[in-house]
């Protein structure tokens, strides 16, 4: 194809002014500001444009899609992608529960309701209504948080990652920090420990070896510069085989020995022994603060079920210099965040309402007799055409926990198998994808997987509303490009 045909073609495109001026586009400009109508105009042109320089055969080419009938519901759909938010909401049919990519802890009614109260008009966020004076935002969750744990203090930042940095710095700026090389974990995104600890002006003193470290080997590198011993429970992952681990109590008792003072990153912090639901044993924020260790930090969106936060709990008179670095101006949390958050911890005053209201604690204890129904009503609800093109199944399987926490538990399922008859798997979980609300499923082997696990009932109809459209658009899409 020779470039000048090529070039021939491309001038067919109309211009903008050209576009902007027909009486048909005035609806467009009464409704939406002009600034994104021409946006509009110009992207929908340069779809064309791109169209036409990936068609190698220009003969195929019908000179339809230059006309103004064919170009104007294209304008229509770059309007809406404008004014739509991007964030939005999804239905989460992969079974990872604290899924990291969608969110991660879906939040209670009662912290729901609690944001939109907060939101919607003003809030004692820093006033002392006792007082009449100015007051902090961090009392609103202290007294339920040291109530839940038995710490001394507590304060609250926008995450785990920061109230590591925050801590980091407050007690070690400039000085050591000892670590066993073992616990130099990254937490998601690329960010490592090492990495952090760097941040906040503390060196690393790496102790031990990756899978062995012994209370010696703390000991021997304690030094004139040492400021804080620090333990990172590695939450996301598990060392296993021939392995040693130094307990926390004993980092604690050598802490004392020593007078330095011993921090605990918990990661996915959590106030209930799970094990009693069937969960793998995870250690929770009351033993941490029982063994009598300075500082623990973890995060509020993973296990606890919350926004997302990160925590700092333990001693008064390390807490009071933490409130007064400078960086918790920058690292401080929004009053959403803590109507949420305070809502959450409330939960917590009993045991049984939490693990029925929390959503994340919900789903990790659901009973399989309730999946399978929820499974057959997806089944019941599914129409005739979408059984002759998926031929669904009900299967048992595996779910994960996901968000970093408990790496090795396994959580028996039921999911919900579609197999296409005569399209690709790939092409209807893109179809799913693009849903309105998208659906989040996986692929295994040669079906598509929906885990009822994370999948509520209320959800039940838009999936399969979901699945009858995107079966629609992929039969379409496919039968365009043959």
């Amino acid at each position: 194809m020779s470039p000048s045909l090529r070039q021939q073609v491309l001038r067919k495109i109309p211009k903008v002014d050209e576009i902007l001026s027909r009486p048909e586009m005035a609806d467009l400009l009464k409704v939406h500001p002009r600034a994104v109508v021409v946006e509009a105009v110009r992207k929908g042109l340069e779809r064309l444009r791109s169209e036409i320089l990936k068609t190698e055969d220009l003969s195929d080419l019908d000179d339809g899609i230059f006309s103004f009938e064919n170009l104007y519901p294209l304008f229509q759909r770059e309007v809406t992608v404008q004014i739509q938010p991007r964030l939005c909401r999804v239905i989460n049919a992969t079974g990872v529960v604290i899924h990291t990519n969608l969110g991660r802890s879906p939040l209670a009614p009662s912290a729901l309701q609690h944001m939109i109260e907060i939101a919607r008009g003003y809030s004692n966020l820093e006033y002392d209504l006792d007082r009449g004076d100015r007051g902090s935002r961090y009392t609103h969750v202290e007294g339920i948080l040291c109530r839940l744990s038995g710490a001394e203090s507590a304060m609250v930042v926008n995450n785990n990652a920061g109230a590591v940095l925050l801590a980091l710095n407050t007690i070690a700026e400039g000085k050591e920090v000892i670590v066993s090389r073992g616990e130099l974990v990254e937490i998601g995104g690329a960010f490592r420990i090492p990495d952090v600890m760097k941040r906040s002006g503390a060196f690393l003193r790496e102790v031990g070896t990756t899978n062995r470290t012994y209370i010696g080997d703390y000991q021997r590198a304690i030094g004139p510069q040492t400021a804080l011993l620090l333990k990172v429970h590695t939450s996301n992952f598990r060392v296993m085989g021939f392995t040693a681990d130094t307990p926390l109590q004993d980092l604690v008792q050598l802490g004392k020995e020593n007078h330095l003072p011993v921090m605990h990153d918990l990661g996915s912090g959590c106030f209930l022994d799970l094990s009693q639901y069937g969960l793998e044993r995870e250690p929770t924020v009351p033993e941490a603060i029982q063994t009598g260790v300075d500082l623990v930090t973890f995060s509020g969106d993973k296990l606890l079920g919350g926004p997302q936060a990160g925590i700092i709990l333990g001693k008064k008179a390390i807490l009071d210099l933490v409130k007064i670095n400078p960086l918790t101006r920058a690292l401080r949390i929004d009053k959403l965040t803590l109507a949420a958050l305070e809502s959450t911890l409330l939960l917590y005053l009993d045991e049984k309402m939490a693990m029925e209201e929390i959503p994340t604690l919900r789903m990790l204890k659901i009973d399989r007799a309730v999946l399978k129904r929820r499974a057959r009503r997806l089944l019941r609800s599914l129409s005739e055409r979408i059984k002759q093109k998926t031929t669904p199944v009900l299967k048992e399987d595996i779910s994960q926990v996901g968000g970093g926490a408990l790496p090795l538990q396994e959580l028996p399922t039921v999911v919900v198998r579609l197999k296409p008859v005569d399209l690709s798997v790939n092409g209807l979980e893109e179809g799913l994808r693009k849903a309105e609300p998208p659906i989040i499923s996986r692929i295994s082997k040669d079906g598509l997987i929906l885990d009822m696990r994370t999948i509520s009932d209320e959800e039940i109809p838009l999936l399969a509303a979901g699945i009858e459209k995107a079966l629609a658009k992929t039969a379409e899409s496919k039968a365009h490009r043959a």
